[in-house]
């Protein structure tokens, strides 16, 4: 089959490259898209009113967050379960505060941040 296709005209290869292009392109325009959700997200919870994304404030970057969990397998799911309930954490200069969850709708939103923060490295 390789080699038919090695083989044919033009045509068949030309389809074939079209065909990969409209795939890379849809697969970029879905990206932003989600790159732009998680953002939304970030900033109807007031994530960005602590965090940054490369620069530490009160919490650590959303950078510096992806560096820590870099590799591990539990990652994604570590970062749900943080985002996913009201709890008390420790900020840069060493005192507690609350941290709330951000509004997500369901829980493709909130992975989606999670993704979005874990692909800042």
């Amino acid at each position: 089959m390789i080699k038919s296709f090695l083989c044919c005209g033009d045509v068949r290869r030309k389809v074939v490259l079209a065909g990969a292009m409209v795939l890379v392109a849809h697969s970029a325009v879905a990206q932003a898209a989600n790159e732009d959700a998680a953002e939304a997200l970030a900033k109807a919870g007031s994530c960005f009113k602590c965090h940054s994304v490369d620069k530490a404030k009160k919490a650590p970057s959303y950078k510096r967050i992806a560096q820590k969990y870099k590799g591990k397998a539990d990652a994604e799911a570590a970062l749900i379960k943080h985002l996913s309930g009201s709890q008390t954490v420790k900020v840069e200069d060493g005192g507690d505060e609350a941290h709330e969850p951000p509004p997500a709708k369901d829980a493709a939103d909130l992975k989606n941040l999670v993704q979005w923060i874990l692909s800042r490295e």
